[in-house]
């Protein structure tokens, strides 16, 4: 969410920044002059309020003379001025809190601004690579790789017909080693991050409420992306209704409505919502293995084998909480521990920064790994790790006091947040298989995951 302030004080940068992320100049244009024209509107009705009740102060103490010296007349008309007063009060606080729910509401659907650092460009081929890790796997002349839904089918252990006849589309169901794999995965991510990295594990709830979905800004620009649930109890005539309890009604309704998270970072994110934390406490590293949903509402005929994008999924997440001042070195140490999980599994790989026109919404700043794969003959990514600013911190009411100096005298200031894929498992999976593939239909373990594999170095196919 961006501060009304730093706009009408900064419009050029505001307009210049917002163009750079693809929209039309005259678009720009229009919603500055929006915002401009409802925090106007919000700062008339502010001064009307102010005035009012400066002018409703004076004729009391009018009143009160009037009424000493039994001037009744003039103190009958003092006193409907003051009754007047009050309904203009009313309807200009209520103005108020018209534009002040509008002007919200606008600034929550922009997008985050770009650094200046971040490079120009309209989609993802105007991406700017950074580095490049290790080399394209070698397989035997005439062996054409495979992609890893036929590896895992192969094997017998990976079935997407089954998962649709329970689910539908975009769901899969692992079996035996291939499903321990992908936990092992999961373990190896995070055993890393927490003992190498200093990342603590955290352990959040699956299901959020609105707020914490506005804080990481998943709402309400991305609401068609999201499952939502409804926390109530099917009735006999099929309807839903809450359950009988004692809890008070807002306990009632916190569980009448929630989302199943797309990613950890909402809740990781959301633990310092609301709050004021003090400067020594940062930085804040959390991770998290999670479960993930996602509606890919918008994907229609992309990736449909495969378990490339799917509604569930399993996702290592890494968040850091800091000051201003060290954001973009936490960038750059986030990206490097996400890459130290792809070398690890000796992965060949890419860091490239996405430009402005393909940035997500609550980033400032991002670099995607992407991970080469030979059945498909190209990268894809498999982390994506952003630094978002005070963009979030200020949907969340998130500060800091700073411990330099008299704290007092300086308040507090918005938190910096940032988060990264540390990483996807399944794409993880996905790159194992094809990477690690051979030309008898079997499949090697990478070294590093054989101790969470019970030291089982290769997984054949069924004789």
């Amino acid at each position: 969410m961006h501060d009304i302030k730093w706009i009408r004080e900064n419009a050029d940068a505001f307009s210049k920044a917002l163009g750079s992320r693809n929209w039309p100049e005259a678009k720009v244009a229009a919603t500055l002059a929006e915002l401009i024209g409802l925090d106007d509107r919000r700062r008339q009705a502010i001064m009307i309020a102010q005035r009012g009740q400066e002018e409703r102060n004076a004729l009391s103490k009018q009143i009160g003379q009037a009424m000493g010296k039994k001037d009744m007349a003039l103190a009958d008309s003092l006193k409907a001025r003051v009754a007047q007063l009050k309904d203009d009060l009313a309807a200009a606080e209520a103005d108020e809190k018209i534009a002040v729910a509008e002007l919200d509401r606008k600034l929550l659907e922009l997008p985050n601004l770009p650094l200046s650092i971040v490079p120009i460009g309209a989609d993802e081929h105007d991406n700017v690579e950074q580095r490049m890790f290790g080399h394209k796997p070698v397989f035997p002349a005439g062996f054409k790789p495979k992609e890893h839904f036929e590896v895992g089918e192969t094997l017998g252990l990976m079935d997407f017909e089954a998962a649709s006849r329970m689910s539908g589309a975009r769901f899969v169901v692992l079996k035996g080693a291939l499903a321990r794999l992908q936990r092992a995965l999961g373990q190896f991510m995070l055993d890393l991050h927490v003992d190498v990295h200093g990342y603590t594990e955290i352990d959040p709830p699956v299901l959020v409420r609105d707020q914490a979905m506005f804080g990481t800004a998943q709402l309400p620009k991305f609401r068609e992306d999201q499952f939502s649930v409804h926390a109530g109890l099917v009735q006999e005539d099929g309807t839903i209704g809450l359950a009988e309890h004692d809890n008070s009604a807002d306990e009632i309704s916190s569980r009448d409505h929630l989302w199943l998270i797309p990613t950890a970072e909402v809740p990781l994110t959301n633990l310092v919502r609301e709050q004021i934390l003090d400067e020594r406490q940062l930085p804040i590293r959390v991770t998290a293995l999670t479960p993930c949903f996602r509606a890919e509402a918008g994907s229609a005929g992309r990736d449909t084998r495969g378990m490339i994008r799917q509604h569930q999924f399993a996702k290592v997440e890494l968040v850091s909480i800091t000051t201003p001042e060290a954001s973009l070195e936490e960038h750059e140490r986030m990206t490097a521990s996400a890459e130290e999980v792809l070398k690890r599994l000796g992965l060949h790989y890419r860091v490239v920064t996405l430009c402005t026109g393909d940035m997500g919404f609550a980033s400032q700043k991002t670099y995607d790994i992407e991970v080469w794969l030979p059945g498909q003959d190209r990268f894809r990514e498999i982390s994506s790790c952003s630094v978002c600013g005070d963009f979030q911190a200020r949907r969340m009411n998130a500060r800091y006091r700073p411990n330099d100096g008299d704290a007092k005298s300086k308040g507090t200031r918005f938190l910096h947040t940032l988060n990264g894929s540390g990483v996807a498992v399944g794409r993880a999976l996905v790159a194992i298989l094809e990477n690690y593939q051979n030309p008898d239909g079997s499949l090697t373990i990478p070294e590093v995951l054989r101790p969470y594999m019970g030291g089982l170095d290769r997984i054949a196919p069924p004789a």
